[in-house]
């Protein structure tokens, strides 16, 4: 049986925009290098393209600054999408940009309308349940309507907590296969993944839990030699991709698609 946490026909990508140097950020790195973001944008779009899906790369929106980070305006499931309703208030109209492509694709689409918030980059879809992280972008409210928009699917969502001063969930973690989770050891402390297999990223490398298992590859920053070959060794296929400027903004893999299968 083909998985569907990980198997996908389809992906959305943004480009990156002149005004991403605006963008959100916990701690200013410097401004992003467009340039350098736009071939590393590309050679991620031409990752995904290796396995044989569908990715659509949508113009940049110069009024959205973090729009180049698509994930979390939407959650894209097999039955149907929820377009989310992100934390940041600069964001918001990243949301509402994304119905018009989902609909396209989707039978059904669905919106969270509130006074809650979540967002995409908090929530881990596996095999057995959908695990979403509060943080400072999601919270209560929105996870709990979000629980009541999946249901209609029969969908099981767990709330788990996000370690302090890290901004997303998946920031910290990533979907391996039907059973493993690249994580990192703080948040691996928690106790949110009981009941998986748990590789840890090395000593000095945290910043790279955050890849994506997208059909046989899995898809990782490059500049983490550690985890690498151990996820190498561990038998999964890599692929590296350079992640130098979105990391200015707090991105990372997960962040710069919507991978999904419609059905």
């Amino acid at each position: 049986m083909t998985a569907k946490s990980y198997t996908f026909s389809h992906a959305i990508c943004r480009a990156p925009s002149r005004s991403s140097s605006d963008g959100l950020r916990a701690v200013d790195t410097g401004a992003p290098d467009l340039a350098v973001f736009e071939q590393q944008h590309a050679d991620y779009v031409a990752a995904l393209r290796t396995t044989g899906a569908t990715v659509t790369v949508l113009d940049a929106m110069e009024a959205y600054p973090d729009s180049v980070f698509v994930e979390d305006a939407a959650l894209c499931l097999r039955e149907g999408a929820v377009i989310m309703r992100p934390g940041a208030p600069t964001r918001l109209g990243e949301a509402a940009e994304m119905i018009p492509h989902l609909t396209a694709l989707y039978q059904e689409v669905l919106q969270v309308e509130g006074p809650g918030f979540v967002e995409g980059g908090d929530i881990l879809t596996t095999e057995r349940e959908i695990l979403v992280g509060l943080s400072a972008r999601t919270d209560h409210a929105g996870v709990e309507e979000l629980r009541q928009l999946v249901d209609r699917w029969g969908y099981t969502v767990r709330i788990v907590e996000t370690p302090p001063n890290v901004l997303h969930f998946k920031t910290d973690c990533s979907l391996l296969d039907e059973d493993t989770v690249l994580a990192t050891k703080r948040l691996d402390a928690s106790g949110c993944f009981e009941g998986y297999k748990v590789i840890h990223t090395a000593e000095g490398e945290e910043a790279c839990a955050n890849a994506i298992r997208f059909n046989e590859l899995v898809v990782m920053p490059a500049g983490f030699p550690k985890t690498r070959d151990v996820l190498a060794t561990a038998g999964y296929t890599i692929r590296e991709v350079g992640n130098t400027e979105a990391a200015k903004l707090d991105g990372g893999m997960s962040c710069l698609s919507l991978r999904f299968t419609p059905r």
